[in-house]
């Protein structure tokens, strides 16, 4: 009897299991693609999909079931404002799965996986605005230390 055998195990325990592909959902629904092997992009499918028909849902519980398998507020809020708008018309198969080639160290095969009707510019923009945000710091404590030493 094969009960309970719906998912890879990924040669790991099943708390490792559950914390990668959480990890896994947050960084695709934030970034709406990301690049991993293969096996792991075909599993990582049927996360995000639930996690966007729970959005697509809209109450309570499915909030809860969100927040408590992503555990992170801002990507939960992205999820159930922006994305169950995004795909409220349409029935399943939110995520595409593109192989891409294998990686160098060990061959392994490669995927990118991203979000259907994706926003191309979601891609790195939280590190895009937290490097801009560094480099106006960085330029404001450059120009106080100019004025102090232009004062002495």
């Amino acid at each position: 009897m094969r009960h309970g055998d719906a998912h890879r195990k990924f040669n790991m325990p099943t708390s490792q299991r559950r914390a990668l592909f959480s990890n896994l959902t947050n960084a695709l629904l934030t970034h709406e693609q990301i690049t991993i092997t293969l096996t792991r992009a075909k599993e990582l499918r049927t996360f995000a999909d639930n996690m966007i028909t729970y959005a697509k849902k809209g109450d309570l519980n499915s909030r809860r079931l969100a927040a408590a398998f992503l555990r992170d507020n801002e990507v939960v809020s992205k999820l159930f404002s922006t994305l169950a708008e995004r795909y409220k018309d349409r029935n399943g198969g939110y995520t595409r799965v593109l192989k891409a080639g294998f990686r160098y160290g060990d061959c392994a095969p490669m995927a990118v996986i991203e979000l259907v009707d994706r926003d191309v510019n979601a891609k790195g923009a939280k590190d895009l605005a937290r490097v801009a945000a560094e480099k106006a710091a960085a330029e404001a404590a450059a120009a106080e230390q100019t004025a102090e030493t232009a004062e002495k």
